[in-house]
């Protein structure tokens, strides 16, 4: 009867140890997000700037698995081409378009061979030396004029750029897509030459749960008692 339990035993430890993989994998990049701070420079004594090393670390395959994600391609890309990717929803941490286009977990150079991608985050992400190389060597750039313009004028042909309001408007089982009074990328696209690819992440609202509230003017007492226990009642729902 020892014998028979083993492998089951087995089978659970594993799944065990691929769970917890997944999660620190999840939870080291949530750490880098918010904080960033002084481990990036014990990290950047080994990485340096070298975006296809990172970008096929094994640390994002267990990423990757934790929620899974999966890259689906819909389109054929032309070399002698540059691409603006537009990524919607975008998410409160943006999860999908890390894990797609900021590393190789997915697959992308073998999806779309050619096209190299720079993920375009929060200028003041990179305000900070240390943080910045780190980011940097993932091929990950400001999403500012100035470094998209480099991209598309510097680095040839076969390049492709995505880019946080719409992050306000994330709550499970609603995509809200903030496009109305957005058209910088519009007048970029028409410049460079570039061409839009609208790429759309099913499931990027539905991690985290965040309570919209609506503007008043005048608040009652009501109203914040009402909000304040459905701010306790999620907490306790996710405990």
């Amino acid at each position: 009867s020892v014998l028979l339990r083993r492998p089951s035993d087995t089978l659970v430890l594993r799944n065990r140890i691929i769970l917890q993989l997944q999660i620190i994998s999840v939870l080291q990049w949530v750490i880098t997000f918010l904080v960033m701070g002084a481990a990036c420079a014990l990290i950047l004594l080994y990485i340096g700037r070298h975006p296809e090393w990172v970008r096929n670390w094994t640390v994002w395959k267990h990423f990757r698995d934790y929620f899974p994600i999966r890259l689906i391609k819909t389109h054929t890309f032309l070399l002698i081409r540059n691409y603006i990717f537009e990524y919607h929803p975008h998410g409160i941490v943006y999860f999908g378009a890390f894990c797609n286009s900021g590393t190789e977990a997915t697959g992308f150079s073998k999806k779309i061979p050619g096209i190299c991608p720079h993920l375009a985050t929060l200028s003041g992400n990179f305000r900070l030396p240390l943080p910045q190389d780190y980011l940097l060597s993932g091929g990950i750039c400001p999403v500012n004029r100035k470094a998209i313009d480099y991209i598309f004028s510097k680095s040839g042909t076969g390049n492709s750029v995505g880019g946080a309001a719409e992050s306000l408007d994330c709550t499970p089982g609603k995509n809200i897509v903030t496009l109305k009074n957005r058209k910088g990328f519009v007048k970029l696209a028409l410049q460079q030459g570039a061409d839009w690819v609208a790429v759309y992440s099913f499931g990027e609202n539905e991690v985290y749960k965040q309570i919209i509230l609506k503007k008043c003017q005048r608040l009652k007492t009501q109203q914040i008692k009402q909000y304040h226990y459905l701010y306790v009642h999620s907490l306790k729902k996710t405990a």
